[in-house]
């Protein structure tokens, strides 16, 4: 109960201090994917429950139907800014401030045994798992096979790390893991 009422608490007041740099964001988003500069996608929540994710539009695509990020949509991704619309979520009850990230189908969905534990969790905006994976586009791009490479081995790591979370989450843990998130974008 304290974890919503800080999630609603948190996420509103993020809400009001950053809805200019959101506007904004979503202004130039918009002219630069030639779009309604939102992306919605469908994302497996807690108990494997799907909502539906509310993030800025990043990839455009051109003439030919081939997508690619777009300038703003590149800057956007680094400063992880795509990602402020997402308060909307907590607020709604979809998402926490701190929970393991949400993915679509075929992943968290997937998990067996203990490992589906971390389906009783809300997903969240931050975690310790985000926070080692902060640049995992950049990663990714350097592997041969990326998908591979995420399948074996940086999608068992998060699961390892968001299973501890499980396991050791307490509201000062949250606290510890945004305070960290705040200084990781900062510096």
């Amino acid at each position: 109960m304290l974890k919503r009422l800080f999630d609603i608490v948190f996420s509103f007041t993020a809400l009001i201090f950053f809805s200019w740099i959101i506007l904004i964001s979503w202004v130039f988003a918009a002219f630069d994917t030639k779009s309604n500069g939102l992306f919605f996608q469908k994302r497996v929540g807690q108990f494997g429950k799907l909502f539906i994710i509310v993030k800025l539009r990043t990839i455009r695509k051109d003439k030919e139907g081939v997508a690619t990020i777009s300038g703003v949509g590149a800057f956007l991704r680094n400063s992880k800014l795509d990602e402020l619309p997402q308060f909307i979520n907590v607020l709604l009850g979809d998402m926490s401030v701190v929970g393991p990230r949400p993915d679509v189908e075929g992943y968290y969905d997937c998990l067996e045994g203990e490992e589906r534990k971390i389906l009783e969790l809300k997903p969240g905006l931050t975690s310790e798992a985000s926070l080692k994976y902060y640049n995992e586009e950049q990663i990714l791009a350097l592997q041969e096979n990326a998908l591979e490479y995420n399948d074996c081995v940086l999608f068992p790591d998060k699961v390892r790390l968001n299973l501890q979370y499980y396991y050791s989450q307490t509201f000062f843990g949250d606290v510890k893991i945004i305070i960290k998130t705040l200084f990781h974008k900062m510096f």
